[in-house]
């Protein structure tokens, strides 16, 4: 198994709008076949030190194994994700795990 944990940080003047396209885009991730599972989500209301919730969205997919990772990456939906919704981003930080 291998997990695929994304954290997205979108431009500040990102309108509530496009906000929802992003998420629809995210949601849209899911079509992909070697994608076991995806979830989505934005910071949880926790406030302690160790927890950080200064990102926009979250997105954590499970493939069932480093070659359906490496299928996703260059799959036509992951690739028109990018075109399309790159624009908003500030800062991405990805955590790979298996």
């Amino acid at each position: 198994m291998l997990t695929h944990h994304v954290l997205f940080w979108l431009k500040a003047d990102t309108s509530e709008e496009k906000r929802q396209e992003f998420r629809a885009g995210l949601e849209t991730l899911k079509g992909i076949e070697t994608i076991k599972a995806a979830y989505i989500g934005i910071p949880a209301p926790i406030e302690r030190p160790v927890v950080d919730t200064t990102y926009s969205f979250s997105l954590m997919i499970v493939f069932d194994d480093l070659a359906g990772h490496d299928t996703y990456q260059v799959h036509p939906i992951h690739q028109t994700f990018l075109e399309n919704f790159r624009v908003l981003f500030d800062k991405v930080i990805i955590y790979d795990s298996q």
